[in-house]
């Protein structure tokens, strides 16, 4: 708790000062737009900016973490609440406090009961391809609010405003940024300074409300912000306790997903170390605030915590300042709230999730590893034709099943000697020298369950080829583990090359992996022999026999 607290140095005040300021200036146009896509009051995104990072400032290891409302939590919110509550109804902003609740309560759990490695199984290519479909459908649920009318109809004033807004925020997105640095800003202050483009224009659209007479026209705002700090109140509902349930374990899952990628990405970037348990408290925390302040789940966001890092954030007093500075927001007049037009909220939304659009993990996988880049899309074509949740299970799925489908086909090499030397390898890859009736075979995997008869059907088809083979000598180095069906296999392969005549041999057999077969009857049974090394065994089994000279050198 408050680790940062206990080596916090005067020098460190005044990049967390600045860092403070600036990400304050981000919440606030950010946490209302991110709000509305969860189909909740503007002001509610504020209530979620305010306690939640106090609370993970105690409890979380990030320096520079940035906890508040995000735009993938936002939209799984939504999906979760609209069979149970029509948006902007009082039941469904308890039901986003109460959800808050539970996925607050299962990071707990998770943290309490250190499961966070958990998160390791949970593929990049899928996660990207979530936050592409979710990017996608995002940006499409903020079309009739940009446009003031769902297609094909339109709103002339609000299009005009919303589109503005739009080309606008794309425009500073590409070239505000080098046009600050020409100007001779520097580039870490120039970048900060094209991310508080949205604050701009927003307050910019903001002016034009009541200059222009906006609302008599037709154009929609925030409408009233009520002033003064959220009550702490946990209101919720009996009825939907079970409803919630599930969404709060995948909510709470993609929480701690996404709050880990970003904060690892810029820990490493200060040689910092964090414990993921320990994150998994510190959001949970966060998200019972949240819920005890009216809010919705929250989360570290990716892109505002680089803007603190890259703003000066040292420490979370940088996180404390935000909040301190949103909740002066509230308490003082905040009519200026109500004008915020909603056109230009959504064209921000819409900005923001264009830099979630994840193309550079989609283009690596297609050329490394197409089952990947299929888990990806199919992720992604999921969220958006299935829903959020349908779309994670179907992207999941398939990443674990191409998993078990590499582990069921484990790689196996037959080896030779490279001449002149002690070193055995592939005899497709290197010219390397083969004995009659010695038979290497090394296999590159854990032999279990899902990979012993591949293990079998290839060693009967190396046989097959090689109708002399006298010994067969199982090459082990690679193997960091038998389970208890491969063990019979083995015993099973023994027994039959007993029969025919061939020896069993196994070599370079690792530590963890000979005390487990110690326990078992394969080794007094094994009909050939244990060596410590292949050298070993070629020197052993190929005695008397002229070496075949290997095949002409090939890919390494």
């Amino acid at each position: 708790m408050l680790h940062w607290l206990r080596h916090y140095r005067r020098a460190m005040l005044p990049g967390d000062i600045s860092a403070g300021v600036v990400v304050a200036m981000m919440m606030i146009p950010q946490g209302m737009a991110y709000a509305l896509v969860a189909g909740l009051p503007p002001v509610a995104g504020i209530y979620a900016s305010i306690l939640p990072p106090v609370l993970y400032a105690l409890f979380g290891t990030s320096t520079t973490q940035s906890v508040g409302p995000m735009a993938i939590v936002s939209l799984m919110t939504a999906a979760t609440l609209a069979p149970l509550a029509a948006a902007g109804t009082p039941l469904h902003t308890v039901l986003a406090a109460q959800l808050a609740l539970l996925s607050g309560l299962v990071l707990l759990a998770c943290g309490l009961l250190r499961i966070g490695f958990m998160a390791n199984f949970f593929s990049r290519p899928v996660m990207s391809g979530f936050t592409i479909g979710s990017s996608i459908v995002i940006a499409l649920g903020q079309l009739p609010a940009l446009l003031g009318a769902r297609l094909p109809a339109l709103h002339l004033p609000s299009a005009i405003l919303g589109l503005g807004s739009l080309l606008l925020l794309l425009a500073a997105r590409s070239m505000l940024a080098p046009l600050l640095r020409r100007a001779g800003l520097r580039p870490t202050v120039a970048d900060i300074g094209a991310k508080l483009a949205p604050m701009l224009v927003v307050l910019g659209a903001t002016a034009l409300v009541p200059a222009l007479g906006l609302e008599a026209l037709g154009v929609r705002t925030t409408g009233a912000v009520p002033a003064g700090l959220p009550v702490l109140n946990l209101a919720t509902s009996t009825e939907h306790w079970q409803a919630l349930l599930q969404p709060a374990l995948l909510i709470g899952f993609m929480v701690f997903l996404i709050s880990m990628s970003g904060a690892q990405t810029l820990a490493l970037k200060r040689a910092e170390k964090l414990h993921s348990n320990y994150e998994l408290i510190g959001l949970g925390a966060a998200n019972v605030g949240s819920a005890l302040t009216g809010g919705f789940p929250v989360t570290g966001s990716i892109s505002r915590s680089a803007v603190n890092f890259a703003a000066g954030a040292n420490t979370q007093l940088a996180s404390l300042i935000t909040a301190s500075l949103l909740a002066l927001a509230l308490v003082a007049p905040t009519g200026w709230l109500a004008l915020l037009p909603l056109p230009t909220l959504a064209a921000t939304i819409i900005v923001a999730v264009f830099g979630m659009f994840d193309t550079t993990t989609l283009r690596t996988a297609w050329r490394y590893d197409r089952a990947d880049a299929a888990a990806l899309l199919a992720t992604a074509a999921g969220v958006l034709a299935l829903g959020v949740e349908a779309g994670v299970v179907v992207g999941v799925a398939l990443s674990m099943g191409a998993l078990i489908w590499r582990a069921s086909r484990p790689h196996i090499a037959v080896l030779g000697r490279i001449p002149g030397t002690e070193h055995f390898r592939n005899i497709e890859r290197y010219s390397a020298d083969t004995a009659p009736g010695l038979l290497l075979l090394r296999v590159d995997a854990g032999l279990f369950f899902g990979n012993a008869e591949a293990v079998n059907e290839r060693v009967e088809d190396e046989l097959a080829a090689r109708p002399c083979t006298r010994h067969l000598v199982l090459v082990l180095s690679a193997v960091n583990a038998i389970d208890t069906s491969a063990l019979f296999a083995l015993g099973e392969l023994n027994a039959m090359l007993r029969a025919r005549g061939i020896g069993l041999h196994l070599a370079e057999v690792k530590g963890p992996v000979m005390d487990r077969l110690q326990h078992s009857e394969l080794l007094g049974a094994l009909n050939g022999q244990l060596f410590l090394s292949t050298a070993m065994a070629w020197d052993a089994l190929s005695a008397g026999c002229r070496p075949a000279p290997g095949p002409a050198v090939g890919a390494q």
